[in-house]
C-alpha cells in the first residue's frame, strides 16, 4: 500500500491510499487523518456539521431559503455539539442522555435534508451524500447508546451483587 497526502478545496488534509491486488486492479480510497485522542464518531460529526454549515450558507445565498436552512443548521450542528458535550458528562446517565439527544438530532437532520431535497432546494447528489453520512453517524450513535446502556446495566448488577457466588 502506498500513501499520498493531498488537501481538498476546504483545506482539510486527506490521506490517499493505493491498494494493489494481485488480480490486476487497484483501489484508491481517501480518508482524513483523525487527531490522536479524538474518536471517529466525534470527528465524523464535526465534519458533517461543517458540511451542513456550507450547505445552509449555499441554500440561503442561491435559493434565498432561510427557514428550512436554519432548521437544518440547528439540528445538523447539534449532533456534534452533543457528542462533544457527552465527552464531559458528569455521570453515565448524563452521557447516555447527551448521546440520545445527538441521536434524535440526527433523525431530525435526516428529515430536514429530505424536505429540502423534495422541495427542490437540494440536488440529488448532495442529498444522497448528506443522507448517507447522517445514516452512518446515526448507526454509530445508536451502537454507542446501546453499549453505554449495557455497560451501565452490568455495573448496576455488580453493585447490587452482595458477594455470594
Amino acid at each position: 500500500m502506498s500513501d499520498i497526502t493531498f488537501c481538498c478545496e476546504r483545506s482539510e488534509q486527506y490521506q490517499l491510499s493505493l491498494l494493489t491486488f494481485p488480480f490486476s486492479f487497484s483501489v484508491i480510497f481517501a480518508y482524513r487523518e483523525i487527531p490522536i485522542g479524538d474518536s471517529v464518531l466525534r470527528s465524523r460529526a464535526k465534519d458533517f456539521a461543517k458540511e451542513i454549515v456550507f450547505l445552509c450558507r449555499e441554500t440561503k445565498q442561491t435559493h434565498r431559503e432561510s427557514m428550512l436552512a436554519n432548521q437544518l443548521l440547528r439540528s445538523g450542528t447539534s449532533i456534534g455539539a452533543n457528542i462533544h458535550e457527552a465527552r464531559y458528562a458528569q455521570s453515565k446517565p448524563d452521557f447516555i442522555s447527551k448521546m440520545e439527544i445527538a441521536l434524535k438530532e440526527c433523525y431530525e437532520t435526516e428529515y430536514w435534508t429530505e424536505l429540502l431535497f423534495e422541495t427542490g432546494y437540494m440536488e440529488e447528489e448532495k442529498y444522497s451524500l448528506m443522507q448517507n453520512t447522517a445514516g452512518a453517524i446515526r448507526r454509530m450513535l445508536s451502537a454507542s447508546c446501546k453499549t453505554a446502556k449495557e455497560n451501565r446495566d452490568i455495573r448496576e448488577n455488580i453493585a447490587d451483587y452482595n458477594g455470594e457466588f
